[in-house]
């Protein structure tokens, strides 16, 4: 068995009907896959679209270690915790990729007493968006390729085509490829190269959609390349954007689980935060806020990329407003950034504090605690936090489930009553500065930076996008998630650096612009070990490995 699923369940999966009563869903209302997963269909949160909402938190980190510091894991147990104080609890986070579990990262449906079941399905093919997702991609390359074939009526320069293919694997030798071999019959030959699935613009788009109509729209919008005067050629043109909605007219509905204690879970979207803007779907989170008083979502890696573009571009783009923002912290973390010290790992946590504050909002540090961890390295952190007027609780719920999140689930209720009447969020830059000044905010105020360079080829982009009109959006800036800066190599709290952007990519049907910073990689590779060498099934059926 999975070692995933060892734990011991506090009492027995309930099915998912009795999930969804919980939240006030009928059970017609929800179309089960099995008996532990549902899709919820989109048209229950237009049906409550007058209701009011609960409270959205937000949970991210500081720069973790290699081995992460526990952010799944942390907004599980503080949902657990939130559905015991007495509140109507929701938990919504992304789905796991394939690319990483057999990689290094593992699964993504947290750990010992804080987990999302059924773990082992959700992890490995759950109920297919991540295939819907590539296939939609990919219908829209072919489809290109075919327009080329066939005369090539809207002109489109082969040499300036920027949409990608992509796979939910990690594999490097894709990257870079060339299509069309083999002579006529088979094509124009072309450059090309594969993103992961995650990273990919349907991706985006799925988890920023608000409905079936909002869905075709941004589709349509999408930008495959230009012409040969350099005009944008886009999916509506090649008549693409109806049969890409096809393929996603199952995979926008919201997935519904539970979690080991039977909290309800929408786990639904897998954008990853280096390379996209790292947050579940708008609907899962809509839809949960319109069912509960208490939503706990997260965003990936730290503030400095899930956080600042779950603000500039989830919450923007939809009107999302947040009560709480909850830092997970660790003293490995701490360590591993350069220890207690203004520059090291308390200044890369004051430096994520800082940030959350930027955005008009009062943390939560959540210091989640390892079993090899010291009492004293426990007691620095907690005093450091209260040295910065910040709310800070240890949280144990990987061994003591939701137990050991009670003290971070009171702090939140005290945090998220603190801000009730208040309207203190606010954003970092107005969507009217150019696309320059806006990276250069980003850099500047949450990174730390001195500045900007850019490539050549990046402010050509830039100023094809901003000819065409396309450039009053968000930026979503990719980059390495090891370090404040752009640069893996720089630990704690780094100063004196710039960052670099290599190339940006109009998301014009996800409505940002992607800077490439630094040596980002949107198509990862394995390791000199990946998980995936360790995976296997016995005769029985039995899986190991997946932990």
């Amino acid at each position: 068995m999975s070692k995933l699923l060892e734990t011991k369940i506090p009492g027995a999966m309930r099915p998912v009907q009795e999930i969804a009563a919980e939240l006030g869903l009928a059970p017609e209302a929800i179309f089960p896959h099995g008996h532990r997963i549902a899709k919820v269909p989109i048209g229950e949160l237009e049906q409550r679209a007058e209701q009011p909402d609960g409270a959205l938190i937000l949970v991210t980190a500081m720069t973790p270690t290699p081995s992460g510091e526990g952010k799944t894991t942390t907004t599980i147990g503080l949902g657990d915790a939130l559905k015991q104080a007495g509140h109507r609890t929701a938990i919504a986070v992304r789905e796991p990729s394939l690319g990483p579990y057999f990689g290094m990262k593992g699964g993504g449906t947290g750990a010992g007493h804080a987990q999302i079941v059924p773990a082992e399905d959700i992890n490995l093919h759950f109920v297919g968006d991540m295939y819907s997702v590539s296939k939609a991609n990919n219908l829209l390359s072919a489809l290109v390729d075919n327009h080329l074939q066939h005369g090539n009526a809207l002109g489109i320069d082969p040499r300036r085509i920027t949409w990608r293919r992509v796979i939910d694997l990690n594999d490097r030798a894709l990257r870079e490829i060339i299509v069309g071999l083999g002579g006529v019959a088979h094509g124009i030959p072309r450059k090309d190269g594969f993103n992961i699935t995650p990273a990919s613009e349907v991706m985006a788009v799925l988890c920023l959609a608000q409905s079936y109509r909002d869905l075709r729209d941004r589709l349509a919008r999408i930008v495959v390349g230009y012409t040969y005067d350099r005009q944008p050629v886009t999916a509506q043109q090649l008549l693409a954007e109806g049969a890409m909605t096809v393929l996603l007219r199952d995979a926008v509905n919201p997935n519904l689980v539970q979690t080991l204690y039977g909290t309800p879970a929408f786990v639904h979207g897998g954008p990853f935060a280096n390379i996209a803007h790292g947050c579940n779907t708008v609907v899962a989170t809509r839809l949960a806020l319109k069912l509960c008083d208490r939503v706990v979502t997260e965003a990936g890696f730290a503030s400095d990329l899930g956080a600042e573009k779950f603000f500039h571009i989830k919450c923007r783009l939809n009107n999302l407003r947040p009560q709480c923002a909850v830092i997970v912290a660790t003293e490995k973390a701490i360590e591993y950034h350069g220890g207690f010290q203004e520059k090291g790992g308390t200044g890369n946590l004051l430096k994520h504090i800082e940030n959350i504050r930027g955005f008009g909002l009062e943390p939560v540090v959540a210091v989640n605690r390892f079993p090899d961890d010291t009492p004293d390295g426990l007691k620095k952190i907690l005093e450091f936090c209260e040295k910065q007027n910040v709310r800070a609780a240890a949280y144990e719920a990987y061994e003591k489930g939701p137990a050991g999140a009670t003290e971070l689930a009171q702090l939140v209720d005290d945090a998220i009553d603190a801000t009730q009447d208040k309207n203190t969020f606010r954003y970092l830059y107005p969507l009217e500065s150019s696309i320059c000044e806006k990276i250069e905010t980003v850099a500047r105020e949450v990174y730390g930076a001195d500045g900007v360079d850019y490539d050549r080829a990046a402010l050509k982009a830039i100023d094809l996008i901003a000819k065409h009109g396309q450039d009053q959006v968000p930026v979503c800036m990719a980059k390495t998630p090891k370090s404040i800066s752009d640069t893996p190599r720089l630990r704690g709290r780094p100063e004196g650096f710039r960052v670099r952007v290599n190339e940006i990519r109009l998301s014009a049907g996800a409505g940002f612009v992607v800077a490439i910073c630094g040596e980002m990689m949107t198509m990862p590779g394995l390791p000199r070990e990946p998980a995936a060498i360790h995976i296997k099934v016995d005769d029985q059926g039995n899986t190991s490995g997946l932990a």
